[in-house]
């Protein structure tokens, strides 16, 4: 499958069906990334970028629970029935989402080759020189 990096909207929903979503990408999925902090190490997912206002939930608003951690700006969203995390309010740029791509109708993590992996360990919200991709995850299908 050849992704469509200019993919502008999709449907998503979390593992059980509670939780659905309808999201329009900002950056489509050319903003595709994981994180190496502690919490983004362990989730292992990948994200593409919404603004705020551009994530509609359609169903299950009241399965979603929150999870916040260190300086409590980033917002953690997961549905309670399945625990699949749906998106996030970053604490790089709280006016924007993340969202997990494997969410997102007909895609999956293992659609994309390689990944930019930034630097969430020494955020960018607290340093000066702000996002730095600290390395590549890469899929190679056998």
């Amino acid at each position: 499958m050849t992704l469509d990096l200019d993919l502008t909207e999709s449907t998503g929903a979390c593992h059980c069906g509670a939780v659905r979503f309808h999201v329009r990408l900002s950056e489509g999925l050319r903003s595709a990334r994981r994180c190496n902090c502690s919490f983004c190490q362990m989730r292992g997912a990948i994200a593409v970028s919404a603004r705020v206002g551009e994530l509609e939930i359609l169903q299950g608003a009241d399965a979603l629970t929150l999870y916040q951690f260190g300086t409590s700006t980033a917002k953690h969203y997961f549905c309670r029935h399945c625990g699949i995390y749906t998106h996030h309010q970053r604490r790089s740029n709280p006016q924007e989402y993340g969202v997990n791509i494997a969410c997102l109708t007909g895609l999956s993590p293992f659609d994309f080759t390689e990944v930019e992996v930034l630097n969430g360990r020494e955020h960018p919200s607290d340093k000066a020189n702000g996002r730095e991709v600290v390395g590549v995850l890469r899929f190679e299908p056998s």
